[in-house]
């Protein structure tokens, strides 16, 4: 027997915003006559349907605003590697109880060897379990202050970064700070301290970060509050990229690993 959906029914359902059931609708009653469902059991299995494809949106949603440079999972995780870091400790990373903490997480190493994938994998589970991140690249994130300054819309776009529960600052130290980078990035780390989580991927090693701001009481202060109480993971090995890479876009000289 087809079942037939009455404009009646689309009415209520939308009204009740569960609109989102009826593309599925058909193919859930044929199922339950073919379970043999009881009438709750049908209406569970309905409203469970709701619930994931809600869920569903609104991570989509998480997603979208996060910005991420590419969509990683803790599944897509290849742990077996040539790459050396403490594997248990990143695994425990991922119960996302730092977060809880607002302490900070920081990937140090050479250029391919997965810092960016951890962080943003990191954050793909921060918006699973409902938190909101966001993802930029250092560079970007000086610019567009840099920006606001010029257009007097500095403090809300501070903000703006002070606001999620994790912002991932992927690749910093690739150049030295000016005066009022050196500043800029001092307020977002200094305002975010103890009251949400930053994650901050460097290819230099932590020590090194006092020389690249302008003022290195700023450095220091800024190393006190953020880098001294975080995680800190410290990778070393081959880069990944290279190693993916198609044979025919090897540099001179590059062998397959």
């Amino acid at each position: 027997m087809m079942l037939e959906i009455t404009p009646d029914l689309v009415r209520r359902l939308k009204r009740l915003r569960l609109g989102g059931l009826l593309p599925t609708l058909p193919d859930r009653v044929a199922h339950a006559r073919q379970a043999k469902l009881s009438p709750l059991d049908f209406l569970e299995l309905l409203l469970q349907d709701e619930i994931d494809r809600r869920e569903s949106h609104t991570l989509a949603q998480r997603l979208a605003v996060a910005g991420f440079d590419e969509l990683v999972t803790v599944e897509q995780i290849v742990w077996d590697t040539p790459v050396s870091y403490d594997r248990p400790r990143v695994r425990e990373l991922f119960t996302l109880q730092w977060l809880a903490e607002h302490e900070n997480v920081i990937f140090c190493g050479p250029v391919g060897v997965g810092k960016s994938f951890l962080a943003q994998a990191l954050g793909h589970s921060a918006c699973r379990a409902g938190h909101r991140v966001r993802y930029v690249k250092v560079a970007k994130l000086l610019q567009a202050l840099l920006q606001s300054r010029a257009d007097n819309s500095f403090e809300r776009e501070l903000r703006s970064w002070l606001a999620p529960d994790v912002v991932i600052l992927d690749d910093f130290g690739l150049r030295t700070l000016t005066a009022q980078q050196s500043s800029d990035f001092y307020d977002v780390l200094v305002e975010r301290d103890k009251r949400a989580a930053t994650i901050i991927t460097s290819n230099r090693a932590v020590d090194e970060w006092v020389a690249l701001f302008d003022d290195p009481i700023l450095a220091n202060s800024a190393l006190d509050r953020v880098a001294h109480r975080a995680h800190q993971i410290v990778m070393d090995g081959p880069s990944l990229r290279a190693a993916r890479a198609p044979s025919g876009t090897r540099r001179r000289g590059e062998t397959a690993h």
